[in-house]
């Protein structure tokens, strides 16, 4: 039998980790705790630090291909089909039910608003709802505790724009109502998969921003091909989590002309990371390469309207102030200045509409 022998001075190391271990015991020992140091100690690696345009413009190129790899890996692209399967005329819009193929094996269902009285060519917005599922965003379906629900957080904005003249396409984020696969543990409605959405995309080497995005950028696909749309005017709005997806929808897609990210904007640090979210609201890696503020930066010069309830207790409005703060710079030192504006409104977790037509006439007109 062959003897092992142990040198006597690792023998002397392991006995004296024995001994402090049998004796002291961390005061603080959770991972609540150890990641709440972390995230105060790192530095994102790519903060906006610029001065000058030429300064802006060599950030840019390194932080847009950076969020870009983040967002992972997109389907992969099939000519443009569209299936016109509802149609129903209200007093100031018709409202139809269209399915975009979107990859080979997923078809976006989408409520396209198109008001009767178009003078010419018509901006449109492409508008993504948030963790309540399209029907509250578009008043379908309603029973009196959604509707109460739609009036008290103006949910639906894509119905409040097309009755003020402007075309609107309400998209079924994927993983929501029809297009659910298992629903989420614990959530009885509405019918909803952001855990399987979000778990399987890690697992291609996708995101769930990433993969919903590329939908929103075939239904832009289909609003070119429409003879009522303007091309050049096309915008994306969203709350809460369709707040999240109208930040990364314009990195993507440079024929988004203009945002309105509503509950969504803050901080990381102080926002999904240290609070409980939707697991479909988390983007692998990006605190270690900015925060909220260089992100939307990627969007100027194009304009941006942010929208926050001073109560909101998931987007807390400190962190908002802060990096609106910073975003200001971003449009500063770009000259454009007027392209940036924030309604930091009194209320909670909710759509406002203090700004937005005044925001969508000053920059699409009518």
């Amino acid at each position: 039998m062959t003897a092992f022998r142990i040198p006597l001075a690792l023998c002397a190391v392991a006995f004296f980790f024995s001994v402090t271990t049998a004796q002291e015991t961390p005061a603080e020992n959770n991972v609540t705790h150890s990641f709440e140091l972390l995230g105060q100690q790192v530095v994102p690696a790519q903060m906006y630090r610029a001065m000058t345009p030429h300064q802006h413009e060599a950030w840019r190129k390194k932080m847009h291909a950076t969020v870009v790899d983040l967002l992972g890996e997109m389907p992969e692209a099939v000519p443009l089909e569209v299936k016109w399967a509802e149609e129903e005329k209200f007093e100031k819009f018709t409202r139809h039910k269209i399915y975009v193929r979107t990859e080979r094996n997923y078809w976006a269902p989408v409520y396209y608003f198109v008001p009767h009285e178009l003078q010419g060519k018509t901006p449109a917005m492409v508008c993504l709802h948030g963790h309540s599922g399209i029907d509250p965003y578009i008043r379908l379906n309603e029973t009196p505790a959604q509707k109460k629900k739609t009036d008290e957080s103006a949910l639906d904005y894509a119905v409040y724009m097309a009755e003020h003249g402007y075309i609107t396409a309400a998209i079924v984020v994927r993983g929501w109502n029809e297009t659910v696969g298992r629903q989420d543990y614990g959530i009885e409605s509405p019918p909803r998969s952001c855990h399987e959405t979000t778990m399987n995309a890690f697992l291609m080497g996708m995101t769930p921003q990433g993969i919903r995005c590329w939908d929103a950028m075939r239904v832009i696909d289909f609003l070119q091909t429409q003879d009522e749309v303007d091309a050049k005017r096309i915008g994306a709005c969203g709350l809460s989590g369709g707040g999240t997806l109208t930040m990364y929808l314009p990195i993507l897609d440079e024929r988004v002309k203009l945002a309105m990210i509503a509950g969504a904007f803050s901080e990381y640090r102080t926002s999904i990371y240290a609070m409980h979210h939707c697991i479909c609201n988390t983007l692998p890696g990006i605190m270690r390469e900015g925060e909220m503020a260089d992100v939307v930066g990627l969007h100027a010069p194009r304009p941006v309207l942010l929208i926050n309830g001073i109560d909101d207790p998931i987007f807390p409005i400190d962190g908002a102030r802060k990096e609106y703060a910073r975003l200001k710079k971003v449009y500063e030192v770009l000259g454009q200045d007027e392209n940036l504006d924030a309604d930091f409104f009194a209320g909670g977790h909710a759509w406002s509409n203090n700004k937005t037509l005044a925001f969508l006439e000053q920059h699409f007109g009518r």
